[in-house]
């Protein structure tokens, strides 16, 4: 069954210079869908992501105005979390259908979900956080997870000191603390690459480059900037290690675009990260966990990466049986065609 679904999407979807995992996500599932024989009209609207700047109400309602009765309405939640008095009059003329990459946790967005007729989170830790928050209906708050393309195995270095950090250079991305950690073995030998967006906090991003500077790792720390492509591949072929200091994250899509290349993963444990991480069939998680926000922890985890051999090997050996269990995103699309369908 495939239907017309009307997509209301963040200003800067297909942005090259602000990529984020839920533009990437939203550019992967509409594409499905078309691929599949949906129709699918998008309607990017203005605002500043990953915190909203004031959405233009007029227009959105204007927008929905013009839409046919009984129109599935497919809202990302950067936009919808933000006007349930937009919503609310429309909600039973359109099926409206929240996409929640990252809840934002407040009244505004509590009173637009229950606008919805259904609510499609992408992680499990998303759907049960929006259940014990929001008290939702169960049956209206649905899954469709990231999938992952699948790549080759980086082949690795054997001291194992090429480190990848992949994520928007913000405070929620926890680069503050990574460059803390990294101070802390500054006594190894290892090379970071940071890829991601230089442009969504300048002034954060001012601050960690004196920060970086002031512990003698200049050398050491490239700000590559945002990635994509082929450019993106290459990055993740050279490391041995993807890091990933985070404050915040519901999925973390990086971290499965880094197993399907058998590379281990050194996280947070915050949010969804420790369900995305998983384990390989044995049991064996393929990289190591650690509390955010804690310098301390991150620096002895990374220590014992660099120094311990036998590590190295097992989490390697764990990526790659763990590589074999990922699904793509012809599952994430199925997924919320499914959910799209039941809201006839």
């Amino acid at each position: 069954m495939t239907g017309t679904v009307h997509a209301v999407l963040p200003g800067d979807v297909d942005d090259p210079a602000t990529p984020s995992g839920g533009n990437r996500y939203d550019r992967r599932v509409l594409d499905g869908l078309a691929a599949g024989g949906w129709v699918v009209h998008e309607h990017p609207v203005p605002g500043g992501w990953p915190h909203p700047e004031p959405v233009d109400r007029v227009g959105l309602a204007g927008l929905l105005d013009a839409l046919p009765d009984g129109a599935v309405v497919l809202l990302d939640g950067l936009v919808a979390s933000t006007v349930p008095e937009v919503l609310g009059p429309r909600a039973t003329r359109l099926r409206l259908v929240v996409l929640v990459h990252l809840p934002l946790d407040h009244a505004a967005e509590s009173a637009a979900l229950r606008c919805a007729t259904l609510v499609v989170t992408t992680s499990g830790w998303t759907r049960r956080w929006l259940l014990d928050r929001y008290a939702l209906p169960v049956g209206r708050v649905r899954v469709a997870a990231p999938g992952v393309d699948p790549a080759p195995p980086a082949p690795g270095s054997p001291a194992g000191g090429q480190l990848l950090c992949v994520a928007a250079v913000t405070p929620l991305k926890g680069h503050d603390t990574l460059v803390d950690a990294l101070a802390l073995v500054a006594d190894l030998p290892w090379r970071c690459v940071w890829v991601g967006s230089l442009s969504r906090d300048p002034g954060f991003v001012d601050r960690l480059r004196r920060r970086i500077a002031g512990n003698g790792l200049a050398g050491r720390v490239r700000l590559a900037g945002p990635r994509a492509g082929p450019a993106l591949d290459a990055a993740y072929a050279a490391a041995d290690l993807l890091l990933l200091a985070s404050r915040v994250e519901t999925y973390g899509m990086v971290v499965t675009e880094a197993l399907a290349r058998a590379v281990p993963v050194l996280a947070t444990a915050a949010g969804g990260l420790p369900d995305t991480l998983g384990r390989a069939p044995d049991g064996t998680p393929p990289g190591l966990l650690v509390p955010p926000g804690d310098p301390a922890a991150l620096a002895g985890a990374l220590r014992r990466w660099l120094t311990d051999p036998a590590l190295r090997g097992r989490l390697r050996r764990a990526a790659h049986h763990r590589r074999a269990a990922l699904t793509d995103w012809t599952t994430t699309t199925t997924a919320l065609a499914t959910a799209l369908e039941g809201t006839a």
